[in-house]
């Protein structure tokens, strides 16, 4: 199995991927592999690993990058579309 994914914090809510994904594949993470992807998702961008509900802070780097705009599903792509930026 070759990792597609990566955790950077063990705190963080999101991977990162490694490379290009399709929808419905599953990222491999180092620690095994993450919910299927809802959509086509691009190198270097975010998806969840879990549920984040609209509000929430959305984690990578172990710190706080923005907040859920609406609800987030595992294997959501994390964007502009569903993401705030800053610190509230």
């Amino acid at each position: 199995m070759t990792v597609s994914a990566i955790v950077i914090h063990p705190g963080d809510s999101v991977a990162c991927l490694l490379r290009d994904h399709r929808a419905g594949e599953c990222p491999v993470l180092p620690s095994g592999r993450a919910a299927a992807l809802a959509v086509d998702t691009p190198m270097g961008h975010k998806v969840a690993l879990g549920a984040i509900r609209k509000g929430e802070p959305v984690i990578k780097f172990g710190a706080v990058i923005g907040h859920a705009t609406k609800d987030i599903a595992p294997g959501d792509h994390v964007h502009l579309h569903n993401l705030e930026g800053g610190l509230r």
